[in-house]
């Protein structure tokens, strides 16, 4: 919602200002200078990218859209379910999971947490990691590597479509710098024709110009930068699991896991130690806001 609403504010301003100094907003229109640039651009992405990063783009911006999913409300609701897989395991043995690991879509604890229970990667990156540790006598040493390898995997993954993404925003003042140069062709078509043709035609051309620079340092650049940041806080999300994961494998009691886990959060979103608490003693189902609702939520200091 902030990116909207960014977008609106940078319009807003470039077209308020040039309303200001009285100029007109019909020679700002020019259709074939914006096909030029967005048409080669969109060209260049599909010559330098896999289908599979063009994917990851285009579902990139829906969290770009709905905002990051990852607030102090999701962090609360995580620890909670870790809890409650680890202390089922200190009851009954990590054997005691399997059920849980192998069938997460018919497991009680994962079907209190739909949030995390839809979110494939992260589930797969918890279970799979359980599976191992009940199936084999891992070092704890050795199920850390194994953990900090996948989420090297998917950060590089995200950081694909980034740098598409960001390659695409330094096309676009050199893109401008073409259809600007076209523009000047043409012109030089009509000299000898009315002054005021002529004139329309180099402001054209400078449009041109004024579109590369502006989809690239208002537009394009930050989206990257703010997907860019989605990636990181993912990262961070990945790590707090693996902390929790690891510290009880080394024989950490759940609820001190649970603990190390938390502060290993990011501290604009770290749930408070009676948050956690009070929300692991809270047998009943869980409910996860929405992003927009989580947004809302105030932060712990």
């Amino acid at each position: 919602m902030f990116a909207v609403i960014g977008i609106l504010v940078v319009i807003g301003a470039v077209v308020g200002g040039y309303l200001l100094e009285h100029g007109q907003i019909k020679v700002l229109m020019q259709p074939a200078e914006l096909l030029i640039i967005g048409g080669a651009a969109v060209g260049t992405l599909l010559i330098g990218n896999s289908p599979r990063i063009l994917r990851r783009i285009v579902h990139s911006f829906k969290g770009i859209i709905s905002g990051s999913k990852f607030s102090r409300l999701h962090y609360v609701d995580s620890l909670k379910m870790i809890f409650e897989l680890l202390n089922k395991a200190r009851k009954d043995g990590l054997v005691a999971l399997e059920l849980d690991i192998e069938e997460p879509d018919k497991s009680e604890i994962f079907k209190r947490f739909p949030l995390f229970l839809n979110d494939h990667q992260a589930r797969d990156f918890v279970c799979d990691t359980l599976r191992m540790a009940i199936t084999g006598n891992l070092d704890p040493f050795d199920v850390d590597q194994m953990m900090e390898v996948d989420m090297e995997v998917h950060h590089q993954e995200a950081s694909d479509s980034i740098g598409a993404l960001t390659t695409m925003a330094e096309s676009l003042p050199g893109l401008g710098i073409v259809a600007a140069v076209l523009g000047v062709v043409i012109t030089m078509g009509a000299l000898g024709g009315p002054p005021e043709k002529i004139g329309e035609k180099v402001a054209a051309a400078l449009v041109g110009t004024f579109l590369g620079v502006l989809l690239c340092y208002g537009f394009v650049g930050p989206l990257a930068s703010n997907l860019a940041k989605l990636a990181e806080e993912e990262r961070a999300y990945y790590h707090v699991l693996r902390v929790a994961i690891v510290a009880y494998i080394k024989g950490t009691p759940p609820i001190m896991a649970v603990e190390t886990a938390r502060r290993a959060v990011p501290t604009y979103v770290r749930p408070s130690f009676l948050e956690v608490e009070q929300a692991c003693k809270n047998r009943g189902s869980s409910v996860v806001p929405s992003p927009s609702e989580a947004a809302e939520a105030p932060v712990a200091d």
